[in-house]
């Protein structure tokens, strides 16, 4: 009895070990860098490293468009004030004497005239 229970435990001890062979091999091949989820794992640290660079070169961009529009926006309603007082000064200004009269395009009429010759 003991001699079986003997057999039966180093063929179970085998059973374990050859078990834990075929799952070393797997993993390794898991996690292999070049095909396995570890190069996929490396490929993606790398876009999300690109994509950082990508994201913080966009947000200066963009800060700096937003300085630029509005440094141009503020010159703008600079202008826009100097025009509306320029327009309400036009408003104060007497007209000119002197400048002749407004004259009125007159219709144009067109006259027929008979031909000689009966056309």
């Amino acid at each position: 009895m003991d001699l079986i229970a003997d057999i039966l435990l180093v063929a179970g001890a085998l059973g374990a070990g050859f078990y834990c062979f075929v799952l070393s091999r797997r993993l390794t091949r898991f996690t292999d860098l070049e095909t396995g989820v570890g190069g996929a794992v490396a490929v993606l640290s790398a876009q999300v490293d690109d994509l950082s660079r990508s994201v913080s070169s966009a947000r200066k961009s963009a800060g700096e468009s937003a300085e630029s529009l509005t440094a141009l926006t503020e010159r703008a309603e600079g202008v826009a004030r100097r025009l509306e007082l320029l327009v309400a000064s036009m408003h104060d200004l007497p007209k000119d004497k002197d400048a002749a009269p407004e004259v009125e395009p007159k219709d144009t009429v067109f006259l027929r005239h008979s031909r000689a010759g009966g056309l």
